[in-house]
């Protein structure tokens, strides 16, 4: 029996690497019966007589995963938001960064094309990303024509396996090819055959990149919070999980509620009104949310 990652599915196969070489599997036959799906980042047990004829025994327990898309064991989640063209918007930045939260997994917020900034511009992006860094998140500032900030993201990557998110047309291809040059051609290959188009197969491939993992994938297909109730929500949420230690009670919202310390650190200034305003509107959102059956 040997051991490895899954890192592409495909058509009911699964390509399994193990000590440098992919091997070609399928699922065991009872795996159906039991609801059992591999899913690309698995760790998983197989065997194999030659690299075009496998079979998954075993699928390891997941520390997590993600339906859409269908990837397990995430180390992190590059979340690729642009400056300018399409401007930044922490709005979409708070649902990303909410989900990815709800998951467990660690989220890098990575904000593209700085090169197209006047100073002023520049200036209002700085002072977002300085609001994020001490809310607790990793920030960097980058751009793919510059390389501005390229190398200080490839560290990250480095024996994990990370999830590239965010806006489309910020450019996360762009910071990929920045990051290694070689993969400009296969990015452009997976892209065409991984769902940019309309009538193409989806499937998700992890691809090496700086001594790690990235998640050649479509995207996150859904930013709702299906899977969220409203007890969730501030958990979401790092500086408020950090505030609500002083709230008057336990389990509190931080929406109605009496002597609530997120209130008096927004009101302080401590927490940019900004988030706490997207906080209340996702929690109108789950609250509004038909019911599921």
């Amino acid at each position: 029996m040997a051991e490895g990652k899954i890192v592409k599915a495909l058509s009911g196969f699964y390509y399994v690497l193990s000590e440098g070489t992919v091997t070609q599997c399928r699922g065991r036959g009872n795996f159906r019966k039991n609801k059992i799906t591999p899913l690309v980042g698995d760790h998983v047990e197989f065997q194999a007589d030659n690299v075009t004829d496998g079979y998954i025994l075993k699928v390891f327990e997941r520390k997590n995963e993600l339906v859409r898309p269908p990837i397990a064991n995430v180390d992190q989640a590059i979340l690729v938001f642009s400056a300018s063209e399409p401007d930044f918007s922490t709005t979409l930045l708070d649902r990303f960064l909410v989900l990815i939260e709800s998951k467990e997994i660690d989220p890098l917020i990575c904000i593209t094309k700085m090169d197209l900034l006047t100073e002023e511009e520049m200036g209002r992006i700085h002072r977002y990303a300085d609001d994020y860094r001490r809310m607790g998140y990793e920030v960097l500032t980058t751009s793919s024509k510059t390389e501005q900030g390229v190398k200080e993201l490839a560290p990250y990557l480095r024996d994990k396996i990370s999830v590239f998110a965010g806006q489309s047309g910020v450019g996360k291809s762009s910071l990929l090819n920045a990051l290694d040059p070689e993969l400009d051609l296969k990015t452009a290959m997976i892209s065409s055959h991984l769902g940019r188009g309309k009538h193409t197969t989806r499937h998700v491939e992890l691809i090496h990149v700086d001594g790690g993992f990235v998640a050649d994938t479509p995207g996150f297909s859904s930013l709702d919070f299906t899977e969220l109730d409203e007890s969730d929500l501030p958990l979401c949420f790092p500086e408020m999980v950090t505030a609500s230690e002083a709230c008057k009670f336990r389990g509190c919202l931080h929406v109605n509620e009496p002597k609530c310390a997120v209130k008096e650190k927004v009101e302080a200034g401590d927490i940019p009104a900004y988030r706490y305003d997207h906080y209340l509107s996702f929690h109108q959102e789950i609250k509004e949310r038909k019911p599921r059956y």
